[in-house]
Formats: structure tokens, C-alpha cells, sequence
């Protein structure tokens, strides 16, 4: 790699980490993540605020001024090339900025921008280049789910002793995991655009699945339970798991369990993550996942991707991708 494109590569990482502070109050936008870089140094910085505008090269934009003139933009999303009511086309805003570069980690999907997005700043003189980020790609991967599948992104979260227990056998089950990996929940629910629990587990442990971390509390996302029946105030009923294509507006969902939840969305190759919390407990009681109806032990192998584990005070987090999600 170029000494030019391992810059690029590390501010475009840097844009993915400023993006994360778009998620999820930037819906129904995606969130997306801007740093104007002059001389090798970031100069102005901005994400999608609060329901979705203005957006990230907006604000950047802003806050450089004129500073801006002869830098180089690093965003995380082709810049849209569609008019709003909202507010105007962030390409016709970047064509007119002086700046000398941009640098694009992910192309936008949206036909309405779709390669018109570079095309357009190119055409007011600047030079626009697409140079493919996996951290951009990651930070905005609900949205490019959405786009590409017409769903949100499916985080399978289970909390679990290392014999795969969700309860003991009584159905007792508070607390398997210790403070630091319920408070690491509360931050993936803050994430998240919907929660998601299992009828079952709504009856019985009436769950609030809100966020409970100081100064998060207000971004508690929408809570939905799997039922065909009636879904109680507060709540949204989905009928089945195929039915998150008609959850409108929502690229993250995050599915808390049970076991028959789970082995739901499993079942039929909903889920594009797994968040696997596992206390170093035994208790030989109710499994984490019911049967989601593989074939053989064969089929299980080669479904998933390791992606990270880390320690949360006694306990562990790993974390894997679905090798092959459903429909792409």
C-alpha cells in the first residue's frame, strides 16, 4: 500500500469513528461520518445530526469555513446527489466548497446517488475518489443492509453460562453475566434502532429493554415483541421474523431472546450477528438457542466469522458475522 492510500485508509477510519456518534439518532438517515484534512492535519470533523439532517459534509463544512478551500474531505458515504426538501444535495454543497479532494469509503447504494454523487463533484473540479473502507463499510452496515435487502441488520445478542444456559431448569435467570457485560448490553441497545424479545420471555420476565446508562437513557430504542397476537402498550407486535421488512425506517434491530426467538431469526437466516456473552458458570439448565432446523452437523460449519472477543470484568464477549447472510 501507497504511503498516499495508507493516509487515506486512516482518515477514512477516522471518519467511521466520527460517524458512530450518528447512530441511531441520525434515522431514518444513515449516519455518516466526515473529517476535512488539511497538511495532514483534521482541521473540521461532523457527523448526521439528530433526524438526519443536516448531514455529516454539512456540518464539516460549517465548521471549517474557509478553511476548507484547497483541504480534502474524508466522508464515509458517497455524497448525496438528490434533492430535499430537507435541504440541499451534499454534492452540489462539497462542488461548492474549494475543496481540493474528496475521499469516499463507501459508495451509496441509493439509486437516487448511486456513482451520481462523485460524478457531480467532479464535474464542479474537485477531485473525488472511491477508495473502499471496510471501517466506513462497518459503520454504516445497517443502512447498506437495509438498502441491498430491503431489512435492518439483525444483532442475535445471548447471554450465557459455558454449558450454553440461558436459566437454570427452574427458569430462573437474574443474573447470568455480572455488571460490566450488562452495562456493555446497554450500550449495543443504544445502538440500536429496535429491541426485539420473544413473547415467552415478554410474559414471563416483562422486560423494560431500555437503556440505563447515565446519559443515555434517551436512546431506548423501539421495542417489539415476536407474536402473532396483540403486542401491549409500548410494545409492537411482529408477527414473524420475515416481518422485519416491514419494520419501516429501521436499520438496526437487536434481538435479547429467548431461545425461541432466537432459534426463530436463525431459522430463517435472519441473523448477520451474534454477541455471545458467556459467564464462567455451570448450571446445567435451559438452553440459549431452541432448534432452528439444521439438517446436519455439517451444515453448522462454515456459517460464521469470529470477529472479536473481549474480556467484560469475569466475563467474555465474542463476537462473529454471518459468513453468507441471507439474501446477499
Amino acid at each position: 500500500m501507497s504511503a498516499s492510500m495508507s493516509d487515506d485508509a486512516r482518515w477514512l477510519a477516522a471518519a467511521a469513528s466520527v460517524a458512530a456518534r450518528a447512530r441511531p439518532i441520525s434515522r431514518p438517515n444513515p449516519g455518516v461520518g466526515a473529517v476535512i484534512v488539511r497538511n495532514g492535519k483534521a482541521i473540521a470533523r461532523g457527523w448526521t445530526q439528530a433526524g438526519g439532517r443536516p448531514h455529516a459534509e454539512a456540518v464539516a463544512l460549517a465548521a471549517a469555513g474557509d478553511a476548507a478551500r484547497g483541504a480534502t474531505l474524508y466522508v464515509t458515504l458517497e455524497p448525496c446527489a438528490h434533492a430535499s426538501e430537507r435541504g440541499p444535495a451534499c454534492a452540489d454543497l462539497v462542488g461548492a466548497s474549494g475543496l481540493a479532494r474528496v475521499v469516499v469509503g463507501c459508495m451509496d447504494p441509493d439509486p437516487r446517488t448511486a456513482g451520481a454523487g462523485i460524478s457531480r463533484i467532479e464535474a464542479a473540479g474537485i477531485a473525488a475518489d472511491h477508495v473502499p473502507s471496510p471501517a466506513c463499510e462497518n459503520s454504516l452496515s445497517g443502512y447498506l443492509i437495509a438498502k441491498r435487502l430491503g431489512r435492518p441488520e439483525v444483532t442475535l445478542k445471548l447471554a450465557m453460562s459455558l454449558d450454553g444456559s440461558i436459566a437454570l431448569g427452574s427458569g430462573e435467570s437474574r443474573w447470568i453475566t455480572g455488571d460490566e457485560a450488562r452495562a456493555h448490553t446497554h450500550a449495543m441497545r443504544a445502538k440500536a434502532d429496535a429491541i426485539l424479545v420473544g413473547g415467552g420471555t415478554l410474559r414471563k420476565d416483562k422486560p423494560l429493554l431500555d437503556v440505563r446508562l447515565p446519559g443515555l437513557e434517551a436512546r431506548s430504542p423501539e421495542r417489539y415483541v415476536l407474536t402473532r397476537g396483540q403486542a401491549p402498550k409500548g410494545w409492537r407486535a411482529l408477527p414473524s421474523p420475515k416481518a422485519i421488512t416491514w419494520m419501516e425506517g429501521i436499520q438496526y434491530l437487536f434481538v435479547e431472546g429467548g431461545a425461541g426467538a432466537a432459534a426463530a431469526f436463525l431459522h430463517a437466516g435472519l441473523v448477520d450477528r451474534l454477541l455471545i456473552y458467556r459467564a464462567p458458570i455451570l448450571i446445567g439448565g435451559r438452553p440459549g438457542i431452541g432448534d432452528f432446523g439444521l439438517p446436519s452437523l455439517d451444515a453448522a460449519h462454515g456459517r460464521w466469522r469470529f470477529c472479536e472477543r473481549r474480556q467484560l470484568g469475569s466475563d467474555t464477549l465474542e463476537v462473529y458475522e454471518a459468513e453468507n447472510p441471507s439474501g446477499k
